[in-house]
Parts: C-alpha cells; structure tokens; sequence
C-alpha cells in the first residue's frame, strides 16, 4: 500500500460563476479545462513523490525534456457523471488504473499504484465538481497521463517522471443525435505490429493514424479502420474505438484481443452487457472479406464503434478504394441502440449497477 497521497493548494484565481455556467452551456470537446490538476514526480532515486493538486496552469520544460524526442509517454481517458441527485460518480476507474499500469510497463514508465492514480482522480474531481456539467450526456472528462520528463538527450529510459491529471468539461459527443458513420478501410497504413505498443494506450499510436485519418476524411468518411500488419486481412480497431459486429443469428462478434489491440474499457464493459441483453458474444478473428461480404449478403446486420468519447457509435458502411458496402440500411440497428443505452443508463445513474461499475466521489 503506497503511502503517497495528493496535498491540496486550491487555485487562488478561480473561474467566476458566469464563465463557469457560459462554458458548461456549450463545452465542446476538449476546449475548456477546470480550476485545477493534478501533477506528481518519480525519480529513480526517490520514487513517486511531490504529489499534489493545484491551479490548473503551463508545465515549465527543457527543450531537450526527453518526451519530446523519444515518445515517451501514456494516457488515459474516462469520465465522471453527475446523476439525477446530484451526486458525481467514476465508471470503472480501476480498470484504468489497471491499463494505466500496462500502458507504463510496455514503455518503460513506472507504474503509478492503483491507490494513487484513484486519490487524484476522487481530489481533483471533488475539489472541481462544480465543473461536472448536468443533463443530456454530458460529463467532466479526465485525462490522467504520465511522460519522461528527465531533460536529457539519449536513448534510455527518462530518470524523471511527471504524471499529470487534468479535467475538461465534455457536451454530448452528438449533439443533434445519434449519427452512424461511415467508415475507410486503410490498407496502406497499419496502426500497430506483434511486439509493438498496440495494445498500449501511448500517442504514438494515435499519431500513427492521423495520415489514415485524413485518407479517410479525403474519401468523404468519418472514421479509418486499421487491419492486422502482418496479413493484412484481420480487421483489429479504428483509429480510437473498438469494433462489435452483430450477426443475422442474433450473435455478436469482436475482434478477439491480440497484442496489438488496444484493450478498451468501454469494449470490456459491452462484452458483459450484451450478455445481459441475452446475446451471445465471442471475441474472435473478423477478416475484412468476412465483413464485405456478410454485409452484402445480410449475415453482417449490425456495426458498432465503441469508446469512452463517442461510448458506442453505429456504423453506416465501409468504403475502401474498389468499392462500399452498406451496413444494413445504414442507421444502425436495434441491437446497436439497446447496447447504447443499457450503457449510458448505467453511466447516469438511470438504472440499477448490477456489475458495480459506478463509484460514488464522496
């Protein structure tokens, strides 16, 4: 059990009320961030150490701070909800602590322990509750990150580290509704190969697909989905999110987890809610034809993205360079739906939480 915990400076020059409630009333994505942060040091001869919440303000760095040319680096993402009585709560925030760990280990970080990583996020979000827009689906969204701050040019691991936490007030990822997209099939570009950092959730991954992702928007798509490196033929993720496929048996099928796939929190939680919606769910190799072809031929009735921003996203058809197919009549499904709101239902305290996902911020 560390010892460690975040000390609180409370940020002197808060946002007023109105600025407060003028940002809440449209906040975007990503845009706005709250009063405060959370920011902790690891050295190799102390430790974790100097972990404290303060004013949310510019980290001081050297040009030669070794996340800037080495990539050295990982993050999270998760949300808090406020539910109907007015009480602010985590999903699942162990299991992001957990990836968080994972994530560390594959880049050659050090692991910040679970107690840690959770007495930030319960500080940091208690101290800027105000900051947890009500109603429609929106959230305070948190980014826990971590980078080798050591100011050294070499290539080694950093012998300083930063963990930060910093919080962003979200509005509904679809404002005006539920939107199916349109996905690109990029058979140029991989996003990640056996032995690499697939399965981590570290930027260089992210800025691996951002080439593909402009493809995408090129052919007139909203999304680019990534196969397999090595045969190019096995459907692994997109750019962000997850895949679920739902069969005309009333089954549905993920891509089954391989090292190279980012192991989604959001995907975890659906293979366990479309079991209680009384479908079966296999993880399991989809090859790109089985999907072409299975939504021609009707096999392939639904598919779904999933993820902590977007939480789950119809998808209307693929597109790659030969050709498109559309996914049913392109609006998604019923399964799709039930998935999506037996999931946000749960998130905004509007139903039961038989799987004990939700943890109350006291």
């Amino acid at each position: 059990m560390s010892a460690l915990e975040f000390t609180v400076e409370p940020n002197t020059h808060l946002a007023g009320d109105d600025q407060r409630a003028q940002i809440l009333a449209n906040p975007g994505f990503g845009q706005y961030f709250s009063d405060h942060m959370a920011i902790a040091t690891w050295t190799a001869g102390k430790g974790w150490h100097d972990a404290r919440i303060t004013a949310f303000g510019p980290l001081e760095l050297s040009p030669a701070t070794a996340v800037f040319h080495y990539a050295q680096t990982i993050f999270e993402g998760m949300k808090a909800y406020r539910h109907p009585d007015d009480s602010i709560h985590l999903f699942r925030p162990e299991a992001n602590a957990a990836r968080f760990q994972r994530s560390a280990q594959r880049l050659a970080l050090p692991e910040l322990p679970t107690e840690v990583f959770l007495d930030s996020l319960h500080k940091l979000v208690e101290l800027d509750r105000a900051w947890v827009p009500g109603g429609g689906e929106t959230s305070l969204y948190l980014r826990p990150f971590m980078f080798g701050s050591d100011p050294f040019l070499g290539v080694r691991p950093s012998s300083q580290v930063t963990y930060c936490l910093i919080a962003s007030p979200a509005g509904s990822y679809f404002a005006k509704g539920v939107k199916p997209v349109r996905i690109w099939l990029s058979e140029e570009y991989t996003r990640a190969a056996p032995g690499g950092t697939g399965a981590a959730k570290t930027g260089g991954n992210y800025a691996s697909s951002l080439l593909a992702q402009a493809e995408a928007i090129e052919e007139g798509c909203d999304q680019v989905a990534f196969l397999d490196a090595v045969e190019k033929k096995w459907v692994e993720e997109l750019g962000g999110m997850n895949l679920y496929f739902v069969l005309d048996d009333n089954s549905v099928v993920t891509p089954e987890l391989s090292g190279t796939i980012l192991e989604g929190v959001t995907r975890d939680s659906i293979l366990k809610l479309v079991t209680d919606l009384g479908h079966t769910v296999t993880e399991r190799k989809i090859s790109v034809d089985e999907w072409r072809e299975g939504a021609a031929s009707g096999k392939v009735r639904e598919v779904f993205a999933c993820g902590t921003a977007a939480v789950v996203t119809p998808v209307a058809s693929l597109k790659w360079k030969d050709g498109e197919t559309q996914i049913g009549d392109g609006n998604g499904g019923p399964v799709t739906a039930a998935v999506r709101s037996a999931l946000l239902d749960v998130q905004y305290g509007r139903t039961a939480d038989p799987h004990g996902w939700m943890t109350r911020i006291s």
